[in-house]
């Protein structure tokens, strides 16, 4: 295995990361199990959760995740794991959590209270990477940063990362910890696929300059690239399917955004590349989001544990210029189809 330093912290990880986000809702206790038992002794050492996990977030359920995972924990060295997890962003913006009676915010009392929990929902002593998952557009940054320091100094956690968050964001957090003589955010977690690559548009080169490493998700764009939702009637037992029937505003959309005639399309071009390189489509997917040099983990998940076995290939593939040319050919022709 060929391991990847996280920014510039001292997190060795695998160029695949195990996600956790089903674990409860889709996976039950015995299948999450399987999967990370599989993705361990195929050499994986990164795990990735937050404290609203399971997806879809609910009062009733967040943190079972966490609990389910911190099972499993017990069942391997603790320190054979990089193990990532996140403080609920703020309830001011496009999502209110699910935690502490949706009031967050990443300030002091919040970050304090969600470690908290999800140490003791894990049942570990300390956090590998401790991320935001999303920004606080309302607490001045001096504050978040000044809080999240406090976590590495106490041991609790040892390094940080943010998530869904914009260049400037990053770059405005990392220049008050640099200037403070604070932790700084050694990753960033965003959306990156080949449906979706607005990252290239500012936020690599941030990357590159600042030595930060991306952790992207949703590789498969939310399971579009696989190709089941190209044939003619909506697959069972898939996320956009149930969203979509679900009377939920902010899931709606979220389908809508991932499920369109442009995503569609790109796809069916992207199926036949996979076809005609003798990959199957979720490899090629996640080998293309696993490319490029500001990248560290790529996050995967999986409902079942017989999931795995087309993502992991890629830990095998290494595509050549001319296939990463006819990728780019496909987003020239129907650009940014996530919109």
């Amino acid at each position: 295995m060929e391991y990847r330093y996280i920014g510039n912290s001292g997190l060795r990880v695998s160029p695949i990361c195990m996600g956790t986000m089903g674990f409860g809702t889709w996976s039950d206790r015995s299948e999450s199990f399987r999967i990370c038992d599989i993705a361990y002794e195929r050499g994986i050492n990164f795990f990735d959760t937050a404290e609203v996990y399971p997806v879809p977030p609910t009062a009733k359920l967040a943190g079972l995740s966490e609990e389910i995972f911190g099972e499993w924990i017990k069942t391997k060295p603790r320190d054979s794991l990089i193990i990532a997890t996140k403080v609920a962003g703020a309830a001011s913006g496009w999502f209110v959590p699910p935690v502490r009676h949706g009031l967050t915010a990443i300030d002091r009392h919040h970050i304090e209270a969600a470690v908290e929990g999800s140490l003791r929902r894990m049942g570990i002593g300390y956090i590998d990477l401790y991320q935001v998952h999303w920004p606080d557009t309302v607490v001045p940054l001096d504050e978040s940063m000044a809080a999240l320091d406090r976590l590495v100094q106490a041991g609790k956690v040892r390094y940080l990362g943010t998530s869904n968050d914009s260049a400037y964001g990053l770059t405005k957090a990392n220049t008050i910890a640099d200037y403070e003589g604070l932790s700084r955010f050694q990753s960033i977690q965003n959306n990156f696929s080949l449906l979706s690559r607005r990252f290239f548009d500012e936020l690599a080169q941030v990357c590159r300059k600042e030595q930060v490493s991306l952790l992207p998700y949703s590789p498969l764009g939310g399971g579009v690239l696989s190709g089941k939702y190209n044939d003619s009637e909506m697959p069972e037992n898939a996320r956009f399917s149930e969203y979509l029937q679900q009377n939920n505003p902010r899931q709606k959309a979220m389908a809508e955004r991932f499920l369109n005639d442009d995503t569609l399309k790109s796809t069916e071009s992207y199926l036949k590349i996979a076809q005609e390189a003798g990959l199957a489509p979720v490899t090629l997917a996640t080998a293309w989001s696993m490319h490029f040099d500001f990248v560290a983990s790529t996050i995967i998940g999986a409902r079942h544990s017989q999931q795995l076995n087309d993502s992991l290939a890629a830990f095998d593939v290494t595509l050549d210029d001319n296939l990463i040319r006819r990728c780019d050919a496909v987003h020239e022709q129907i650009p940014y189809p996530m919109g």
